[in-house]
């Protein structure tokens, strides 16, 4: 699902809100959570996830075109850990 999506089933399920303040509204809670990420916090979505980020080492990486050792620098990286309740619904038999 891409974010155009998401607003549209937002938009689909509150069909007395405009689509402007479904777009705004959408965008503030994305930005929220990549704010709080940005700041070294986590952000938990009771029955959906949590988001966090994750420290990455500096390494040797390869070029993979080339083959050549490539000095990667060390950086954080977004992370998600599913919650229990969307495990469980994603392994329903």
């Amino acid at each position: 699902m891409i974010r155009s999506e998401l607003v549209q089933r937002v938009a689909d399920a509150n069909p007395e809100l405009p689509l402007k303040d479904i777009e705004r509204l959408v965008g503030s809670i994305f930005e929220a959570i990549s704010a709080h990420l940005v700041a070294g916090g986590r952000v938990e979505l009771r029955g959906f996830g949590a988001f966090s980020t994750r420290a990455r080492d500096a390494r040797t990486g390869r070029n993979p075109r080339t083959g050549e050792p490539v000095e990667v620098s060390a950086k954080r990286v977004p992370y998600f850990k599913p919650g229990k309740e969307m495990r469980e619904r994603l392994n329903v038999a």
